[in-house]
């Protein structure tokens, strides 16, 4: 069976298409509220070529309540013959949320709390480095979703200091040379990458010493498509996995038809 896996972030939307288990091909595309659902089934199509006649089924999860709306539309009228599922309240999952408001956690962290789970077993701490937000999610030894937090994501800091520094730019996301730099560029590069490298390990030892288990039972999995930046700065991570919310989702489908 091929799954169309799609993780719709406030930047960016994650496409995937899973086949046995493994996704076989991948794209990144802009995350646009004034996209309609007819310019969605284009781009879509125009993705999947001669491949979307092998498309089986497809899986969805957002955080904009604008483009869900939007993608609702679309796979009735123009996937309408391909059974589809949309992650929301209601959905199984089979996570228990051990939440104020279950219903406020977004549901890529849920997706993300169940593919750790699934995958890698409990307790699991998952870092989903994004271009708006770097979330933490804490999954215990029993499958539960016992919560996590949330920071600013590298491209929107970056963003940030461009727009309220005189003297700052936006400047490409790389590691520098050194800690130290020499020039403003990699002035700017050092405060991302390390600066984000140093604020993963600390959140992850406070939650680490909050779970109440020794740390080298703790597994810590990296994914989110700005990951790379960072992750040979940690030593805190067991575990980098790319598309964990997409084998995620082909889990809720799986659990859900």
């Amino acid at each position: 069976m091929t799954l169309l896996a799609a993780d719709i972030g406030n930047a960016h939307t994650v496409l995937g298409l899973i086949t046995d288990g493994q996704v076989s091909a991948d794209w990144r595309v802009a995350t646009d509220e004034r996209r309609t659902s007819d310019e969605w089934s284009v781009l879509l199509r125009g993705l999947l070529g001669a491949l979307a006649d092998d498309v089986d089924g497809i899986v969805v999860c957002s955080t904009v309540p604008a483009v869900l709306h939007e993608w609702r539309d679309m796979l009735t009228r123009h996937f309408g013959d391909i059974p589809h599922v949309v992650v929301e309240p209601g959905v199984r999952t089979g996570v228990p949320v051990l939440m104020d408001n279950p219903r406020e956690v977004g549901s890529d962290r849920i997706i993300n709390a169940l593919a750790a789970a699934t995958v890698y077993g409990g307790p699991a701490i998952v870092v989903d480095f994004g271009g708006t937000a770097t979330t933490f999610d804490v999954v215990s030894d029993k499958g539960q979703y016992v919560g996590g937090a949330i920071a600013p994501g590298i491209e929107i800091s970056l963003e940030a200091l461009g727009r309220r520094g005189a003297q700052l730019r936006k400047v490409e996301l790389l590691r520098p040379r050194s800690v130290i730099a020499k020039n403003t560029v990699e002035a700017l590069q050092s405060g991302m990458v390390f600066g984000v490298a140093s604020q993963v390990e600390g959140i992850v030892d406070r939650m680490t010493v909050e779970l109440g288990v020794p740390p080298e039972e703790v597994k810590v999995i990296a994914t989110g498509y700005l990951a790379h930046l960072v992750i040979d700065e940690c030593r805190c991570f067991t575990e980098h996995s790319p598309w964990l919310t997409l084998i995620g989702l082909e889990l809720v489908f799986a659990r859900n038809t």
